[in-house]
């Protein structure tokens, strides 16, 4: 081995407990030093912060050193740390990114905890929690899912609440695509896999905004205001192009992407010959996949900016969080 890579190691081990005591320092290692962006042949002790800031605001006994016992420092941001959970499972108090469903549906995901008149509500699609306009506001919410061994009653976490009604368009099975090509879309409410596509239509049909519907729990202490693996929201953001994105999924778990378009109209499909003309969306690229609706999309401030809804094998729909908002009048 390098000596230089053995001298580095051989410090941190007398150094590394007193390193994980400095303010933001999450975790300490040995590994090569990033210059400009850049990954270089020198090795060095990394310290892993949750958020980088400026040294002013530190104070000198947190301040991590140029070096340390010779060998180079590099600081870089990993956010907090965090043991990895399995979305599929129960969680009590449960956060946003697991398992949840409508009692009569198979999963699909928990978006975010947001609050209606100062009152805590789950967040995720109607086809997730009103079951495509077909629930009953107090209709058994369960998470997990039932697909995912969820119960009616012993799993049920909160009442469906209220819910934006989807204006669908029924279809005959021999209609012709007219407007040239578009991307086949599949909704990502079953996770056994779904028969949904996007189709083009000849007759324009009513608008939709949102596949959105939120839901009461049924005790406080349930409710876990952060997201699975990614954390709190911070604050609501506006989806822009080449923004990045991050979303925890019951399905896909934690993945990124980035806006490839805005302005999206886009005819989606939810099964039995039914399509739904939505406008105003934006799309990503394949970072999800059937049981990943009612996912929350973020920015890298931890915005909250979308509400996913549905997508392919290369693409992802996503509802404009200030669409959310206003249709059922939610805060964070």
């Amino acid at each position: 081995m390098n000596d230089t890579v053995t001298t580095a190691r051989s410090v941190l081990r007398e150094r590394s407990i007193e390193l994980l005591g400095h303010a933001n320092v999450v975790a300490t290692g040995v590994g090569y030093k990033m210059v400009d962006g850049k990954l270089t042949d020198t090795p060095s002790i990394i310290c892993s912060v949750a958020n980088k800031v400026a040294a002013s605001s530190l104070s000198s006994s947190d301040l991590v050193p140029a070096e340390i016992g010779g060998v180079p420092t590099d600081v870089i941001q990993t956010g907090i740390i965090r043991a990895f959970q399995a979305p599929t499972e129960r969680f009590r108090p449960a956060p946003g990114g697991v398992s949840i469903g409508h009692k009569d549906i198979t999963a699909g995901t928990l978006g975010c905890w947001v609050k209606r008149n100062n009152e805590w509500m789950i967040l995720s699609n109607n086809h997730v929690l009103a079951n495509i306009n077909a629930g009953k506001i107090g209709d058994a919410i369960l998470q997990p899912g039932s697909y995912d061994g969820g119960k009616n009653p012993d799993d049920q976490i909160a009442t469906l609440e209220d819910f934006i009604t989807i204006t669908l368009q029924e279809l005959p099975s021999d209609c012709d695509v007219a407007g040239g090509i578009v991307g086949i879309l599949n909704a990502l409410a079953g996770v056994a896999g779904s028969d949904t596509r996007l189709k083009a239509i000849r007759i324009r049909a009513i608008e939709n905004l949102v596949d959105a519907a939120i839901a009461r729990p049924l005790r406080q202490e349930d409710v876990l205001a952060e997201i699975l693996n990614i954390g709190a929201v911070e604050r609501t953001g506006s989806a822009i192009l080449g923004m990045s994105l991050k979303k925890m999924g019951r399905t896909t778990n934690y993945t990124e992407g980035q806006v490839t378009q805005v302005d999206v109209t886009a005819n989606v499909g939810y099964g039995e010959n039914r399509t739904a003309l939505f406008t105003d969306q934006f799309m990503a690229g394949a970072m999800s996949q059937p049981g990943d609706s009612g996912s929350a999309v973020l920015n890298n401030d931890n915005e909250l900016v979308g509400l996913l809804f549905a997508g392919s094998d290369t693409t992802t729909i996503i509802n404009r969080i200030e669409n959310v908002f206003s249709a059922l009048n939610l805060t964070l």
